[in-house]
């Protein structure tokens, strides 16, 4: 199946203030006027051009829906590694297999609230992977791509009516500090991963 397995209504990680696990909630459950803090991650495809990939959240989506974002966003399950998940998640949403998913900012973490009050309340550690062959989206998840040159995509971010996510131009300010070139851009310790990610490791 090219957009792999998915248990109808996932676990989600919540955590505690440290970043430890402190239980697990229904996905469908999670995210409301008062989102408890939990574990997610963020995924950034770029093709050997250096090119970033964009998405577009479908409609049918809780948070920001029909709204552009980073390549790939999901949750991980109790027990599930964080490269294990984000391989999942791009699988899943966009039909790809990645190899290497490798760790940039692992202790990323925001808060943002849409205007009908619904909020994104993550630990969110971001990774990269190589693109190794064409999206094929999964039209639950992702209505439309493009790909998008890193400097196009720093000048789109910082534009006053952005129509990017809030986390996206978030974590772009973060990984503009990396360096010029996605492709070459340092990895970090897994030692500095929230606690509950470490334990899935």
């Amino acid at each position: 199946m090219p957009h792999g397995e998915r248990v109808l209504d996932d676990q989600v990680v919540l955590l505690d203030a440290s970043g430890s696990a402190s239980g697990t909630l229904a996905k469908s459950a999670v995210h409301t006027t008062t989102t408890p803090l939990h574990l997610a991650f963020s995924c950034y495809l770029v093709d050997p051009d250096g090119r970033v990939l964009l998405t577009c959240r479908a409609e049918t989506k809780l948070t920001w829906p029909g709204v552009w974002t980073n390549s790939c966003c999901g949750h991980p399950r109790p027990g599930e590694a964080q490269r294990d998940a984000v391989r999942r998640g791009v699988r899943h949403e966009l039909g790809m297999t990645v190899r290497s998913p490798e760790l940039l900012l692992p202790g990323y973490r925001y808060i943002a609230r849409m205007a009908n009050g619904i909020v994104e309340n993550e630990m969110c550690p971001v990774w990269r992977c190589v693109a190794e062959e064409k999206p094929r989206p999964n039209p639950a998840e992702t209505s439309a791509f493009v790909w998008v040159p890193w400097e196009d995509l720093l000048r789109r971010a910082g534009q006053p009516d952005s129509d990017l996510s809030p986390w996206c131009r978030d974590q772009l300010r973060l990984l503009r500090d990396l360096g010029s070139d996605p492709l070459c851009w340092p990895t970090a310790s897994f030692e500095d991963l929230p606690p509950a990610a470490r334990a899935a490791i």
